[in-house]
Order: C-alpha cells, then sequence, then structure tokens
C-alpha cells in the first residue's frame, strides 16, 4: 500500500478528497500545514488522519525551516508526498531528502504557471483550461507532467466559477488517477532527466484517460419522462451515418424527444445489418418487427405485420431512399419518425401530410466506423465494442440429429441479426427473412418464448410459428425453452451453446425433431 504524505496550507480539500477515495488503495498517513488554525487539520482529524503544523518562524531560511518539516516527517511512514495549496516554493533541501513530491497545478501547463492561474486563462481569452499533476522541483510548476485533465471555459465565467469547475472537474479527477498509477507501481520518474513514464498509459481501444468532447445540439423537451430535463449532444468526428445530425425534414413538426433518439438509434442500427433492402418498426428500443425483402415496400410490410398493434407511435427505419408506395404504407398508421438514406419527392409529398412526424434523412449508410458504444452510469462509464459480429452460416455448429435447410440457414442468419437488437432476454421467431414473433426483455429465457409464441398468435397478420426459426440471444440452461418452442411450431433452432445441461437441450430437440446450431457467441443487449 502507497502511503502519503500531504502538505497543505489551507483547506487541504484534495488531499482529503484523496483520502475519501484511497485511489488504488493509497493512505493518506500525515498531513503536515505550515499555517496555524489552518481548516485542513480538522478535515484529517475527522477522517483520524495525523496532523502537524510546523509554522515557519520569523527570520527563518526556507532550507531551515524545509529540514524541519523533513524531521517531523520522519516520524511517519510513507512513500509519495502531496502538495496542496501548499503556500511556499520547495527548495532541494526538501525535494531531495523525501520521496517523490506531486503537486496539482490549476491550469493545463507550462501554459499559465504561476499564482493566478485562473486570472491568466480569462484574460486570455482561452476557451479551455484544466490542471496539471506534476513532479515538485526548484523550478515552479516546471517539473515533469504525470497527468493533466481538461476543463472548458464559459461565457461569463468569473475567477471563483472557474476556480470550483477546475477543482471538482479536474483536479477531483486528475490528482487521484495520478495517485492510483503511482499506488499501482505504474510510474517511472527519472529526476535527473526531469521525464515521467506511465506504464500502459498506450492509448488503444481503452485508453487509461478518455475525454469526451461533445457539443450540445439541442436542449430536449424533457428527458425520458416530462419531470426530468434532457439534451442531445453531437459528435462533431462522427463520419458514420447518424441520427443526431440528420436533418429534419417536416418543417413545423415537433422537435426530436429523448425517446425518439434513443428509438431512433436502435431502429437505424437494426437495418444497418443488412444489405438487401430492409425495414424496422421499433417500440422502446425493441423491434416490433423486422424484414428483408426485394423491395423497400414489401419488407415494410412484412416488417410492419409482425406487430402492427405495438407499431403504432413506434420509429420506422429504412435501409434504402424512401418511395412513395413505402411511404403510403407507413403514414397509413400513426408513427413518431421515419428514418431512411433519402426521400423521392414524391414520398415527401406523402410523409409531410402528417404534421407531426419527425422525417429523418441520414444521408447515404456508407461505412461503419464507429466501433465502440458506451453507457454513462452513475460514478463512470461502461464502455465497449460494438457488437458488429454475424456468425458465418458455414461456421454453425450442428447439434442435432436433424441438420438445417438451406432456407432455414438463411432465416438463422436472419433471425440472429435481427436478436442484436432484441433487450435480453431476447427470443426472435422468423420465417424466410422476417420476423414472426418477439420475446423482448424478459427475467426468464422460458418466458422469453413463450412471450414470443404468444405475440406470433395474438399480434402477427397472415404469420405463423409454425415451421418456424427460433433463435436465443444466450444458451437455453434448461429443456423447458424448447419444450415450450415445439408447442408454438418451431421447426429450428439458432442459440450460442454453451449451457452446463447442453446435452439435454439437445435431446429434447432431438425429440421434437428440430434441428439445432450453435454459434459459440451470445448476444445480448441490456440497454
Amino acid at each position: 500500500m502507497v502511503k502519503i504524505a500531504g502538505l497543505a496550507s489551507n483547506r487541504g480539500r484534495n488531499l482529503l478528497h484523496i483520502a475519501d477515495r484511497a485511489p488504488g488503495g493509497a493512505e493518506l498517513a500525515i498531513v503536515v500545514t505550515n499555517e496555524d488554525g489552518a481548516p485542513v487539520v480538522e478535515g484529517a482529524a475527522e477522517r483520524g488522519i495525523p496532523t502537524e503544523v510546523v509554522a515557519r518562524e520569523d527570520g527563518e531560511s526556507r532550507e531551515a525551516h524545509e529540514a524541519r518539516i523533513v524531521e517531523t516527517l520522519a516520524s511517519y511512514d510513507f512513500d509519495l508526498v502531496c502538495l496542496d495549496g501548499y503556500m511556499r516554493i520547495l527548495t532541494d533541501e526538501f525535494i531531495d531528502n523525501v520521496p517523490t513530491t506531486l503537486n496539482v497545478h490549476p491550469s493545463l501547463l507550462p501554459a499559465f504557471p504561476g499564482m493566478d492561474a485562473h486570472e491568466q486563462v480569462l484574460d486570455a481569452g482561452v476557451r479551455m483550461t484544466g490542471c496539471t499533476v506534476h513532479v515538485v522541483t526548484e523550478e515552479v510548476d516546471a517539473g515533469p507532467i504525470v497527468t493533466q485533465e481538461a476543463v472548458p471555459v464559459y461565457e461569463g465565467d468569473d475567477t471563483d466559477d472557474l476556480k470550483e469547475r477546475v477543482l471538482y472537474d479536474g483536479e477531483f479527477t486528475a490528482y487521484p488517477r495520478a495517485v492510483r498509477w503511482f499506488a499501482e507501481d505504474r510510474v517511472t520518474v527519472d529526476h535527473e532527466a526531469e521525464t515521467v513514464a506511465i506504464d500502459g498509459d498506450t492509448g488503444g481501444d481503452f485508453p487509461q484517460r478518455r475525454l469526451v468532447a461533445d457539443d450540445l445540439a439541442d436542449t430536449l423537451r424533457y428527458g425520458e419522462n416530462p419531470h426530468q430535463d434532457g439534451a442531445v449532444y453531437a459528435d462533431g468526428t462522427c463520419e458514420e451515418a447518424n441520427v443526431v445530425s440528420a436533418p429534419q425534414l417536416n418543417e413545423g413538426a415537433k422537435d426530436l424527444s429523448y425517446n425518439n433518439y434513443n428509438d431512433a438509434d436502435g431502429a437505424l442500427n437494426l437495418i444497418k445489418e443488412f444489405d438487401e433492402p430492409a425495414a424496422a418498426v421499433i417500440k422502446h428500443t425493441n423491434p416490433a418487427g423486422c424484414a428483408v425483402a426485394d423491395s423497400l415496400a414489401d419488407a415494410y410490410d412484412k416488417a410492419l405485420r409482425t406487430d402492427p398493434k405495438s407499431a403504432f407511435g413506434g420509429v420506422v427505419a429504412l435501409n434504402r431512399e424512401c418511395d412513395a408506395e413505402t411511404a403510403e404504407q407507413v403514414v397509413d398508421s400513426f408513427k413518431e419518425v421515419v428514418i431512411a438514406p433519402g426521400y423521392t419527392e414524391a414520398a415527401l409529398d406523402v410523409l409531410t401530410e402528417k404534421d407531426n412526424l419527425r422525417i429523418l434523412d441520414v444521408g447515404e449508410l456508407g461505412e461503419i466506423t464507429e466501433t465502440m458504444t458506451e453507457k454513462p452510469i452513475v460514478g463512470g462509464r461502461l464502455v465497449q465494442e460494438r457488437d458488429l459480429a454475424s456468425p458465418d452460416p458455414e461456421e454453425f455448429e450442428v447439434v442435432t440429429e436433424r441438420e438445417p435447410t438451406d432456407e432455414e440457414l438463411e432465416t438463422m442468419s436472419f433471425a440472429w441479426q435481427t436478436l442484436k437488437h432484441v433487450k435480453s432476454n431476447g427470443i426472435a421467431f422468423a420465417t424466410g427473412t422476417e420476423t414472426v414473433g418477439l420475446g423482448v426483455g424478459q427475467v426468464s429465457r422460458v418466458d422469453a418464448v413463450e412471450l414470443a409464441a404468444k405475440k406470433s398468435e395474438r399480434d402477427a397478420e397472415g404469420k405463423t410459428a409454425e415451421g418456424a426459426v427460433m433463435a436465443s440471444d444466450a444458451f437455453f440452461p434448461f429443456p423447458d425453452g424448447i419444450d415450450a418452442a415445439a408447442e408454438a411450431g418451431i421447426d429450428a433452432v439458432i442459440q450460442p451453446g454453451g449451457s452446463v445441461n447442453d446435452e439435454d437441450v439437445i435431446e429434447a430437440a432431438d425429440e421434437h425433431g428440430m434441428a439445432m446450431v450453435f454459434t459459440g457467441m451470445r448476444c445480448f443487449r441490456h440497454d
């Protein structure tokens, strides 16, 4: 465990924050102040941290004062020194006689060094500032940099605004990070060369530090619910077709809501899966239906007929230029948003007759360039690769006595690509290249199967689960899911496999005369 000796002259908020966070297991072992009555003493005492006051005496040299501090620290065990608003310039008397000493400065060094950094920032009119954690040398604010954190400067900021934002958004992030790196023994300081190397701080898909710099695109009427405020931010570097930057073509229609953006993004991501004409209807980020066909109008018709009741008020996504025939079908029932890579004039004439139908033109779909996705959670962000995998039918593992037909293999592939966009636990029933029934967001896999069966029997128009393919986003833990599928009329199954009960599940499929393949990968989607 790394133990820290902290030096502060006032409140020592960074030191106390580090004590509370214990980054990398680091412990604040002692706090020394050079000011009688410094508030940091009380804060440290409340946390059970020893404190010492070593005030500089009248006429005492800096070196002599620092020698007394070093002598005081000799009674404590520590591996790292952290300064926090320590209002003295240290000399070699201190620096050479203690372990590495760190300081946090409220600007992005080497810009704006010295005592009045915030005033310098505001006088210079820059739009970005931040903080710097650096190794302390005898030269003020010039030691090798360990890490930095950027903080924006806003119109109308004064020094107090900037001071608080840099502390909370910058220093409270950067200082614990630097301490954690030391605690993890990942920092090499070459004091002679005045350089710092951080093991593993090399970038890549999951870098040690992430900077998110999106611009406000719009404030929303409200968030997910009317009592929540909301906004949408835009990533100006995104080259992939997306709903944030798509122009809205129906003048006078309401602005997109938080939920509209969320559903529209999900719908667009789904139809990007397919090369042939494809259509999807999304409700609450889940597909109400999806289909691929020879024409866009046919694809939309098949997608809609999966669950036309649930499609009411949904979001429509198309992967071809929307034509008038498809547009006529879209406006036949209430929809919130339609998304396509372009519209014919005739299609726009039809669609714009609906005053509040939001019409988004995302432009040419092109290549998928955004390979990562993230979800903010309280206290941080989850980051992962996008699920862009599409298992090759030639690599499916046939595990049943009956092998799937070529038609079933084609349907399995379609069902799997659709299922990736269904909330877990998820089940998709499909025939050909169209959905028949979907069981979404269930806490039990057999419940998801039974829901898909119920939806296909009750809500699908001109469709049946009889002879259909079932796709499951994760393995079946028990044969009951297969039994429920057989009762619904399912003839073939695609699933990841990997359960300890795979043999029982396969046996059940054989008893029902099903064909079943394993993909060897699952496709959970939890949000």
